[in-house]
């Protein structure tokens, strides 16, 4: 019998009891639909605490949405997007972000998921040549796809890279408040403060329900953003249950909170698995997201009773994730069944 929590992705983790609090005190009575409501604009109130008063925000209600109308209010179709060959919005997102945005993609390998400068150079290239694609944002994922997190310098560097050629940087926030608690900065300090022009801010992996919002730094970049969210299927009709959600997020600290949970349990997961000797971690634990080198032979047999995503086939990585709902636990018992299992699959 699998376990009631796994370590598989903080997708399947359980929505935060004082969310599901907030949901079923907006569900009283009526409310305007599309987000003319109270609590929408409660939740837009909420980010503008967080982020500065002169920012637009728009709820949505799904990652890859939010990424592909970030990069579209950014782009035409011509345009290109620099970003990671792991990046969400390349490999993940079904080609998406190509199809609703008409704009090429330009994967970048890392080997910790992070760019940098010297790798963004190599693809800036062709500019004013009417053959090619010209190169108009460069996307990043914080915290990243293997877990590592950027430095704020590092970010500031793209940020600057980018604008002095007239491009921007948007970053895929699916796990900003991770990144943000790792670095001890506030939401703010870690995006606008260094030159970030667009967030896809993510709450569904941090214990909401159903939720994301786009946030533009620059309200000269969010012009006709309503338009393209509505073409975009994006435009919620009961938006309050949406909005809810993001205001009790944004709300007590609680997006802290459930983040440096999440990333503590993936601290003491790291501390327990390097105790195996056939276990080796692949990228720092920096985040929430433990990626681990195991014998291939002991994979299926942990999956039996473990769901978890194999990161990398050819050399056995796995990625294993842990949530804001993960206990100490449910740690030490993962951690004691893979010693076990790997001990007896030889």
């Amino acid at each position: 019998m699998k376990p009631a929590r796994s370590f598989a992705s903080d997708n399947n983790a359980g929505v935060h009891p004082e969310v599901i609090t907030a949901i079923l005190a907006a569900n009283q009575g009526h409310a305007v639909g599309y987000g003319d409501d109270p609590y929408t604009e409660s939740a837009v109130g909420k980010f503008k605490q967080h982020f500065g008063a002169d920012i637009d925000v728009f709820i949505v209600f799904n990652g890859t949405a939010a990424n592909c109308l970030s990069l579209k209010a950014l782009t035409d179709s011509y345009h290109a997007v620099i970003c990671t060959e792991a990046a969400h919005i390349y490999t993940d997102e079904c080609g998406a972000p190509e199809k609703f945005t008409g704009c090429k993609l330009l994967p970048i390998p890392t080997h910790d998921g992070k760019l940098t400068v010297e790798a963004v150079e190599g693809s800036y290239h062709g500019i004013g040549d009417q053959h090619h694609v010209q190169p108009r944002v460069i996307s990043i994922t914080q915290a990243t796809e293997m877990g590592t997190v950027y430095r704020p310098e590092e970010i500031k560097a793209l940020s600057r890279f980018a604008h002095e050629r007239s491009m921007f940087l948007h970053m895929d926030g699916a796990r900003i408040a991770n990144a943000a608690a790792s670095l001890g900065l506030t939401l703010r300090q870690a995006t606008r403060d260094l030159g970030v022009d667009v967030l896809s801010f993510g709450g569904t992996k941090n214990g909401l329900m159903g939720a994301e919002a786009v946030v533009f730094f620059d309200k000269k970049l969010s012009h006709n953003f309503q338009y393209l969210r509505k073409q975009g299927m994006q435009l919620a009709s009961k938006m309050r249950f949406i909005s809810v959600q993001l205001d009790c997020l944004l709300s007590n600290d609680l997006w802290l909170r459930n983040a440096r949970h999440a990333n503590r349990m993936a601290q003491l997961l790291q501390k327990g698995l390097s105790d195996i000797p056939e276990v080796k971690i692949v990228y720092d634990v920096e985040a929430n997201g433990v990626f681990a080198k195991i014998p291939a032979h002991a994979i299926a047999r942990l999956q039996v009773r473990y769901f978890f995503y194999v990161w990398n086939e050819e050399e056995s990585v796995v990625r294993w994730m842990c949530s804001f709902d993960t206990t100490e636990e449910d740690v030490k018992r993962f951690v004691k069944f893979v010693a076990e299992t790997i001990a007896t699959s030889h």
